[in-house]
């Protein structure tokens, strides 16, 4: 067993992580000498106890490493180690960095400009079109985009990238022999086309309440932003958001409705500090020093592309000014879709309401 090899057995067994295995290797001195070490020099090492360092002593006779090699190889999955050169030097920032990542697809060094792009399972229409948006156009300014491929606001993040034909990686809560949701399983083998599905977890780890906070570390250590799109007051898009701010990550919040259950949570996180997204601009113009130049970046970021059912909002705006309720009756459209257009179009920045539900045209078709 090399060094290498001890950091994947390690990274198999129960009860121990990261910060276990740091802790141990400071006082066994490297992670083979861990398999070697009796229970009472184990447990010189800071949280480690006596049940602890006997399951590890347990495990380290029982764990198929080599195997777990195998199946990696077999199903075209690169098992990348904290010692290995390409492990992303950002998620060696945090506090517990995974001990091995399995990857199936690529990491570039390119992505290291990951934006994190999280928010509810369940989002509204607004909530969609911001998200897939954003994806969209940071993708196309060379931005890789980073979510966790749950339904809803990460879905749609990884398909505007995939759309802008940019580099997207997913973090998954499970396995990837264990993939869920089971919908995405296309949009994840796509994924790994254009970038890379990453998980932590061994072969068989099926995802539960404790693995999917775990991914979300992960999901905020790539990147260098996070942006919560729609999200609860107790979503776990939060815990990410908190998890960014802790590492020293840029948290960005996308407003919506005061009366919507899901801007409770980005609400609640522009209050506490972070930047209000008011369009993609935001985001550019926060990482402006690690952009190309001010030409260069008007060329990466497109001109801004409208629905068919968009379009038809904006051209009845020929006057500069309409109500909605003359909106939804004049495009035929329905209340709540035409609601959600607009709001899109407010962070396309081609709309403003006014009050008295007046919609003013600002932008350019």
């Amino acid at each position: 067993m090399n060094e290498r090899e001890a950091y994947i057995a390690l990274n198999m067994m129960a009860k121990i992580g990261p910060v276990g295995v740091r802790s141990l290797i400071s006082v066994c001195g490297s992670a083979v000498a861990i398999f070697e070490a009796s229970a009472s020099d184990m447990m010189q090492a800071e949280g480690i106890g006596r049940e602890l360092s006997a399951s590890i002593i347990r495990q380290r006779d029982e764990v198929d490493w080599t195997g777990e090699i195998e199946r990696a190889e077999s199903m075209q999955v690169n098992l990348v180690t904290f010692i290995d050169e390409e492990y992303p030097a950002a998620l060696k920032e945090i506090h517990d960095p995974p001990l091995a990542l399995y990857i199936k697809g690529t990491l570039e060094s390119r992505d290291a400009r990951g934006i994190a792009i999280v928010g509810t399972r369940r989002p509204t229409h607004y909530g969609r079109d911001v998200g897939e948006n954003l994806a969209f156009h940071l993708g196309r300014a060379g931005f890789t985009v980073v979510s966790g491929l749950a339904t809803g606001i990460d879905t749609v993040a990884h398909r505007g990238a995939l759309k802008a034909k940019a580099r997207t990686l997913a973090v998954l809560g499970g396995a990837l022999n264990c993939f869920y949701p089971a919908a995405n399983r296309e949009l994840g083998r796509e994924i790994s086309e254009r970038g890379a599905v990453i998980s932590e977890f061994p072969f068989g780890k099926k995802p539960d309440k404790t693995t999917f906070p775990m991914r979300n570390r992960i999901v905020s250590g790539l990147s260098m932003g996070i942006i919560v799109v729609e999200a609860g007051a107790k979503s776990g898009s939060l815990i990410t958001a908190h998890q960014a701010m802790d590492q020293g990550r840029t948290v960005f919040a996308v407003p919506g409705r005061i009366d919507s259950a899901v801007a409770s949570g980005p609400h609640k996180l522009i209050r506490d500090g972070a930047v209000l997204v008011e369009g993609v601009d935001t985001v550019l113009e926060e990482f402006d020093c690690l952009l190309p130049s001010s030409a260069m970046k008007a060329r990466l970021v497109p001109k801004v592309e409208f629905t068919a059912e968009e379009q038809v909002l904006i051209k009845l705006l020929v006057d500069g000014e309409l109500g909605v309720d003359t909106l939804i009756r004049n495009s035929g459209l329905p209340a709540a879709k035409t609601n959600s257009l607009l709001m899109g179009l407010e962070m396309k920045k081609q709309v403003r309401m006014l009050p008295g539900r007046i919609v003013e045209k600002i932008g350019k078709l």
